[in-house]
């Protein structure tokens, strides 16, 4: 085991999942049904198959266009943070479902609504029954088909995580950015198997960070001063492809998120060329698409 010894674990190659229920899950997630206007699903934030499951806005557009608040954070081995949202207000990934499904500016539907629907569904009615073994259907069963969907999100076997398991060899450049990631301290936000999702932190440690009472930071939650601009660290599984970066969605490049929390949490500027060997590191880390997304 090569990875002993480091801060970050590679995904396991398999998730243990229920896939009839995971099935049931993927035609939810897609289906806009699940919001008021017949047109918005999961998969219009999240899309899975060509934006690593972000939608690559600096902000969502959700119900009769309506922009939201926060970049949309990829679903994408979600399964693996500790917290969900921004925030961190959400705990798992059932939780999660009902709140975008209710939000006003995304799905604008209620839990009864979206109950009546299915039940007028035969497709559902029949699926539902069949694996949950009910005669109506309620949320807590969509919940649950959505997040064991979610589950099965996971993209193993990036090129750093062969790496890690002794299966191969990263570039001299990509193995001096992974030594530099450590060295410079990256690493004591992101590690783990996400290279983050498993801790908050705060933007601003050295130099302090723009702070707005619109930031869906820790603050909204406790009121604390200290939480002001205070996260749960987003993952860099896939980075290269879940741009525009921040909560915000303002940063566009992976090179400017890279050099702007140098400055802020580090309190210098990386040179060229340590940026240049950074993001070389990065960019391996992208891994397959999830299993229960192939042949498609």
């Amino acid at each position: 085991m090569v990875y002993g010894y480091e801060p970050v674990q590679p995904i396991p190659k398999n998730i243990k999942y229920n896939r009839e229920k995971a099935e049931l899950g993927k035609l939810l997630f897609h289906d806009p049904l699940l919001s008021r206007d017949n047109k918005t699903s999961c998969s219009f934030c999240h899309d899975l198959y060509n934006k690593c499951g972000t939608d690559h806005r600096p902000v969502s557009v959700g119900f009769h266009n309506k922009k939201g608040k926060v970049n949309a954070s990829t679903v994408f081995n979600a399964v693996f943070n500790f917290r969900l949202f921004w925030n961190g207000s959400v705990k798992n990934l059932k939780e999660q479902v009902s709140i975008p499904i209710q939000n006003p500016d995304e799905m604008n539907m209620t839990i009864k609504e979206v109950e009546d629907r299915l039940n007028k569904h035969p497709l559902y009615r029949k699926k539902f029954k069949k694996i949950y073994g009910a005669d109506r259907i309620n949320f807590d069963m969509v919940a649950d088909a959505i997040a064991e969907f979610e589950k099965a999100l996971i993209t193993p076997n990036s090129k750093f995580d062969k790496y890690l398991r002794g299966e191969t060899q990263l570039s001299k450049e990509e193995l001096d950015g992974y030594k530099l990631f450590k060295k410079l301290g990256c690493i004591s936000c992101h590690n783990g198997i996400n290279l983050g999702g498993n801790s908050f932190q705060k933007v601003g440690v050295i130099k302090e960070y723009p702070w707005s009472p619109d930031n869906p930071d820790r603050y909204q939650i406790t009121k604390r001063e200290f939480d002001k601009n205070v996260y749960r660290v987003p993952i860099l599984r896939n980075i290269d492809c879940t741009y525009p970066y921040f909560h915000d969605g303002s940063i566009k490049t992976l090179e400017e998120a890279v050099q702007v929390m140098a400055y802020y949490n580090l309190g210098f500027k990386l040179r060229e060329d340590e940026l240049r060997k950074i993001i070389a590191f990065l960019k391996t880390l992208r891994g397959d698409l999830p299993e229960i997304l192939k042949g498609e």
